[in-house]
């Protein structure tokens, strides 16, 4: 076996080894019922500025979880498939909410949290599009599955936070099932 053979034979044994690792974390605090991902983004707001005036509109700042933002409050703003699919959000980014005087909400991405992205492969199950990288189901948003016209088993570039664990990520591109074979999932 050559030099070469024997590095992506170690890079693809140490790949598999960081894959089974995060599954088994998964599961193991899933059994364990320790604190959901969901609750670290609760706490992350925690540090965000209170909820303020500018004149007649209100200017919330919120941590987004997948779907929506969490304020410094504990209190939860759905922000709009199409918007968070748009601008390619993921969890751990910190948007700005003006609500207008007349109800209209206006979301800004302030800090985007790092970002990774991996290749994994489109799937449904439980009325939910995800895509599965590096050894995890990641949920994906239906208006960027429609947007890209994704089909079960297409090849997905798809954005996630580079430090935290995230049950969802974006969509960047797919990639058609028969793409090269070069390119590989992750």
């Amino acid at each position: 076996m050559s030099f070469t053979s024997k590095i992506a034979l170690l890079k693809e044994m140490l790949d598999s080894a960081e894959s089974n690792l995060r599954s088994a974390k998964q599961i193991m605090n899933e059994l364990a019922g320790s604190p959901s991902i969901k609750s670290n983004y609760e706490k992350m707001a925690q540090n965000l500025n209170e909820i303020s005036k500018e004149g007649d509109d209100v200017i919330v700042e919120g941590v987004f979880d997948g779907e929506s933002i969490h304020d410094a409050t504990g209190k939860q703003y759905p922000v709009p498939a199409n918007y968070a699919s748009k601008s390619k959000l993921i969890p751990g980014d910190v948007l700005k909410l003006t609500i207008k005087e007349n109800g209209t909400f206006l979301y800004k991405q302030i800090a985007p949290v790092e970002r990774k992205r991996v290749i994994g492969t489109l799937t449904y199950e439980d009325g939910q599009y995800k895509v599965i990288a590096q050894g995890k189901a990641f949920k994906v948003i239906l208006a960027s599955v429609t947007y890209f016209k994704g089909e079960v088993g297409d090849k997905v570039t798809l954005i996630v936070p580079e430090l935290e664990d995230s049950e969802w990520g974006a969509i960047e591109n797919i990639l058609p099932a028969n793409s090269p074979d070069f390119i590989d999932e992750e």
